[in-house]
């Protein structure tokens, strides 16, 4: 609704993870380094994790987004499933074809003539496992034997799992231990900085084709303290001001336009620097009546 207004390609905070938006933090090139390190090597796992939102799904889509044609990928994004379900699931999304897939050695069979298969062709298979938390252990294990198919120098098998915290606690279980030994490469996501979210705000609007910035300082600040340096309620917030100054005829977003839509984002839930900033406001206003009023009376009395 916003975009010819503003004369924007397309909407700059889209909540997708489209890699050719992604702002190159210093954090995320470390995630996309690990991970690309982690899938140079000859080990079994790599792992990713972060808390809801700061862009895992969106730099694993940029390390597989730039795998060469050798790389077989099977990608899961509901690993909420027991034994038999997983396999299936790998099977299906390696296509590979099985007659009778409720039979778990079948399955675990024609997986691993596959993988021998794949490698005799010069090919490499990944299996990529979004929201990896969600596994229980015995899935997490039976991925582990998956990875002991290998030859003299490398795993027939590579996975990656990006997950949420949750993940690293469960992995530094004792019944998990084996499978933590195996992984070779880990990188945790932090959110973004205040200036790093100043510069992803504008980086999004550059990269659809926004000609000027559009967020004033104390509009980004504010998208900072209530995101938190979050990009997926950064987009969320940058939208929601977008369209609200759009409404309003205004060629920029400003602080108030940020805290309106701030309202309508986290429906009045407020984080304390709005609040602390409005007593602030209240308090001085307060002392400037009092003193006012203390200065006629002495000027009465005397």
């Amino acid at each position: 609704m916003y975009l010819e207004y503003f004369q924007l390609k397309q909407e700059p905070f889209n909540i997708a993870p489209n890699p050719n938006l992604m702002y190159p933090s210093n954090r995320h090139k470390e995630a996309i380094g690990y991970l690309r390190y982690g899938l140079r090597g000859s080990g079994g796992f790599v792992m990713l994790t972060g808390e809801v939102g700061t862009g895992k799904t969106m730099v694993s889509r940029a390390v597989l987004g730039d795998l060469p044609d050798t790389f077989n990928v099977a990608y899961i994004l509901n690993p909420t499933l027991n034994n038999i379900q997983l396999l299936q699931t790998v099977c299906e999304s390696f296509e590979i074809p099985v007659e009778h897939n409720d039979d778990h050695k079948v399955l675990s069979d024609a997986l691993q003539l596959f993988l021998i298969e794949q490698d005799k062709l010069g090919k490499s298979s990944l299996l990529v496992i979004d929201e990896a938390q969600h596994l229980s252990t015995q899935a997490l294990e039976q991925l582990r034997l998956f990875t002991n198919l290998e030859t003299n120098d490398k795993k027939l098998l590579q996975i990656i799992l990006i997950g949420q915290p949750e993940l690293q606690e469960k992995l530094n279980t004792r019944e998990l231990r084996q499978l933590a030994q195996r992984i070779t490469a880990r990188y945790h996501l932090l959110p973004l900085t205040k200036d790093e979210t100043f510069a992803y705000i504008n980086h999004r609007v550059i990269a659809v084709g926004g000609s000027r910035p559009l967020f004033d300082k104390k509009a980004m600040t504010t998208i900072f303290q209530q995101a938190k340096g979050t990009p997926r309620l950064i987009n969320l917030l940058a939208d929601r001001a977008l369209m609200g100054a759009y409404a309003k005829g205004q060629f920029f977003v400003d602080y108030k336009t940020t805290k309106q839509a701030a309202l309508e984002v986290f429906g009045g839930q407020l984080d304390n620097h709005l609040h602390r900033n409005k007593k602030v406001a209240i308090y001085s206003a307060v002392i400037v009546i009092v003193v006012v009023f203390s200065l006629m009376l002495a000027r009465y009395f005397f």
